[in-house]
Formats: C-alpha cells, sequence, structure tokens
C-alpha cells in the first residue's frame, strides 16, 4: 500500500533531472521584450551619482553635493549613544510606521510655535527616510497622470525626475538675475520671478508648485512678498503645494525664514518638508518629515505604508531628543539653531571673499551651505570649465582635484 500510495524512487529521480535539465536551459534564456517600467525612461541618470563615483575613484573634493565636513552636535550624539547603549530594548524593535511617538510628539510642537496652530501628532505629522522619501512620497500621492506641477528654476534635480515617475508633466519658471548696481557682488536676493510669467504657468492642469525655501542651489530666501504672490495663486487655481524646507534654519545677514503654510489660505493645499539631517547636520541618519493637514497627509501615509514601511527606531529617539532639547532653548543664544547658522554665515563670507580675490564672481547666498559662483572669467581655460554647462563634470577635473557643480 506504501509503494503504491506514493511515486518510486527512481520516478521521483527522473522527475528532478528532468526539472533541473529545463530550469537550466531557461536560466540560459535571455528575455528579448524591454524589462524597466515605462515610467523610468529619461531618468535613469543623476549627476551626483556621476560626482560621487568620480570624487571616489579619483581622490578628489567633490564640491557639489551638500553634507556638513563637521561633527554632528554633541547633544546630539551623546542621545543617539543613550539610545543604542540604555536598557530599552524595544528601541532595535520596529515602532510606529508613520513615526516614532516621541518624535512626531516633539515635532507637533515644535511646529505648532511655528506655524501658529494645533496639531495632531499623529495626524499631521508623518516620519520619512529623510526628506528624499518625503518628496517621493508626496509626488506618488498627489500627482497623477496628465497633473503639470510647477517648478521654480534653478531647482533639487530630483524634483524634474519624480514628477515624471509620478506620471505629471514639469512646468519651468524661472528665477531671473537682476544686475546689482555700483558694482556690488551679485546676491541671491537679485534673483527673481516676473509675477506675470509665473501667473501664466497656472493652468486648470496644475495640480502642484514645488517651492524650495531656502533654495537648492542658489540660496535664495523667499521674501513674504514673493510668498504672498505664489499663495494668491495657488489660492485662485485650487493648486497644493509641496514645500521643501529643509534649511529652515540656515539663513544668514537677520533674514527670515517664512513658512508658506503659516499664510491665509495655504495651510490646507501645504504639504511641509523637513529634514533632521540638514537640521543637526547629520545627513547618514536620514530622518526626515512631512507636516501638513490629514486630507493631504493620509494618501502620503499610504505611499509610505507600501514602500519603506518604516523608520529607524534608534535615529528617531536620537533626532526627538535633538528637538526636546532645541523646544526649551527655542529662541536663546544657545539653541544649536541659533549657532549653527553664525558659523555657516562666517565660512560663507571667507568663501565669498576667496572666491571674489581670485576673480570669481560669487552670487552671495541668503541661506543654505550652498554657494554658485560665475567663472566665465576663466573661459579660456578648458581645464576649469565643465563639458556641457555647469551640470556635467570635466574630464580635466580628475587632474585638478575639483569636482564642480
Amino acid at each position: 500500500m506504501l509503494r503504491r500510495a506514493g511515486p518510486s524512487l527512481r520516478h521521483f529521480l527522473l522527475e528532478r533531472n528532468s526539472s533541473a535539465g529545463h530550469s537550466s536551459c531557461s536560466r540560459e534564456a535571455k528575455m528579448s521584450r524591454p524589462v524597466q517600467a515605462r515610467r523610468l525612461e529619461g531618468i535613469d541618470k543623476n549627476i551626483w551619482v556621476d560626482f560621487v563615483k568620480l570624487a571616489a575613484t579619483y581622490s578628489k573634493v567633490n564640491l557639489g553635493q551638500g553634507f556638513p565636513d563637521f561633527p554632528a552636535p554633541d547633544f546630539l550624539t551623546e542621545a543617539l549613544t543613550r539610545a543604542l547603549s540604555g536598557g530599552n530594548h524595544m528601541l532595535h524593535q520596529y515602532t510606529r510606521a508613520f513615526g516614532h511617538p516621541p518624535l512626531v510628539e516633539v515635532l507637533a510642537q515644535f511646529f505648532e510655535k511655528l506655524l501658529g496652530r494645533d496639531l495632531d501628532p499623529m495626524t499631521n505629522v508623518m516620519v520619512t527616510v529623510g526628506a528624499y522619501q518625503a518628496l517621493f512620497c508626496c509626488f506618488q500621492a498627489l500627482v497623477d497622470e496628465g497633473d503639470e506641477v510647477i517648478i521654480i528654476e534653478p531647482f533639487f534635480d530630483c524634483y524634474e525626475s519624480m514628477v515624471k515617475m509620478a506620471g505629471g508633466t514639469p512646468v519651468f519658471v524661472p528665477l531671473r538675475p537682476n544686475s546689482p548696481k555700483d558694482g556690488k557682488l551679485m546676491s541671491s536676493a537679485d534673483w527673481q520671478m516676473d509675477p506675470a510669467e509665473l501667473a501664466s504657468k497656472f493652468s486648470e492642469r496644475t495640480k502642484a508648485i514645488v517651492l524650495n525655501s531656502p533654495n537648492n542651489p542658489l540660496g535664495k530666501v523667499f521674501s513674504r512678498g514673493e510668498l504672498g504672490l505664489i499663495a494668491e495663486l495657488c489660492v485662485k487655481h485650487d493648486v497644493l503645494c509641496i514645500s521643501d524646507e529643509v534649511y529652515e534654519w540656515l539663513v544668514y545677514d537677520g533674514k527670515q525664514h517664512i513658512r508658506i503654510a503659516s499664510l491665509q489660505g495655504m495651510w490646507d493645499r501645504t504639504v511641509t518638508i523637513g529634514s533632521a539631517g540638514k537640521t543637526f547636520s547629520v545627513t547618514g541618519w536620514k530622518v526626515g518629515w512631512v507636516v501638513g493637514p490629514n486630507r493631504l497627509i493620509q494618501h502620503i501615509r499610504t505611499v509610505h505604508q507600501n514602500s519603506v514601511y518604516h523608520c529607524a527606531t534608534i535615529a528617531q529617539e536620537a533626532v526627538a531628543q535633538g528637538f526636546q532639547r532645541e523646544l526649551m532653548l527655542y529662541g536663546k543664544p544657545e539653541s544649536y539653531f541659533v549657532q549653527l547658522p553664525k558659523e555657516l554665515q562666517q565660512k560663507r563670507d571667507w568663501l565669498v571673499q576667496s572666491l571674489d580675490d581670485v576673480g570669481m564672481k560669487p552670487i552671495i547666498p541668503e541661506g543654505t551651505y550652498f554657494l554658485v559662483a560665475d567663472i566665465s572669467q576663466f573661459s579660456e581655460s578648458p581645464a576649469v570649465l565643465p563639458r556641457d554647462g555647469l551640470h556635467v563634470p570635466h574630464p580635466s577635473c580628475k587632474d585638478m582635484g575639483l569636482g564642480l557643480s
């Protein structure tokens, strides 16, 4: 009965050999049809991947990618050490998918101060794997096939590719320079939008506008008047605003960073994006967040839960402790958010003076840690200029020790 109930050993081995032979042939066969999704067409290249590869290959100074070369603040690394070595073993496990409770709670308290409204930490705040994932979730959740998204030039390169990946169409509006008088160096404040040109970009197909203030790469801090114009057009055309404010604390010369979500009519249509990497100088920790009305955040949560789902618990715990410290010191001289821009402004001023001394024409940034310079004075030296404008490294940069951006 046992022999009749199942196949013989010989039969089993013959079947296995036959299957193995078929599997081997299948592995050798090549697919003839395209394997990549259409949404990836034209967005496979990334300038930062190229820069990092060049800098690593030739041991050069990478002047393109923005991250600090100085230590993170002691209070934050100490918080991370406590989280790692402390007795709470649950910090090594999953936490709440949409944000570690201590972090979303302190973020809600902090942004209540900044936006002047009550926030629910569970519905108005969501933690992401850096601001980059926050941007990705926003575009995937809010942009549909055929939607147009206005992007202000110059811009952080991922905006365009992420809009396209979501099926949207980028529509560009430039900041244009106004030459300063009396031979002064140009400031990022001298770069402005034409109000009529901006208004002309809004149509019935416009779903959102991407705002980045302080701006990467110019360092422009948008004024209240400029933000008011954007807000007015968003309300008039019922358009969303994706506001990338990762450099919100890096503002110089007494300038004020104004959050567009705080303007009349904008809270209900704005998603504000922030970054612990830029806020606390820990870009490798990859902790970011989105703040906004639940009617928008709920859809961003859906993308998050079906992609990344969860962010590192220990990093969130340390960032939460950092914000708790800053909440107590808010506006005081010993606050890191007060000290850091003062230190970076000194470095900015030194770099501006150095570039000016050698004949370049730097554009003085009002914020961020980026600086753009006019190198046309060196147009006779092909070793200095990039190959195709200011976006592709020239091969000769390999021999100069610099990576241009």
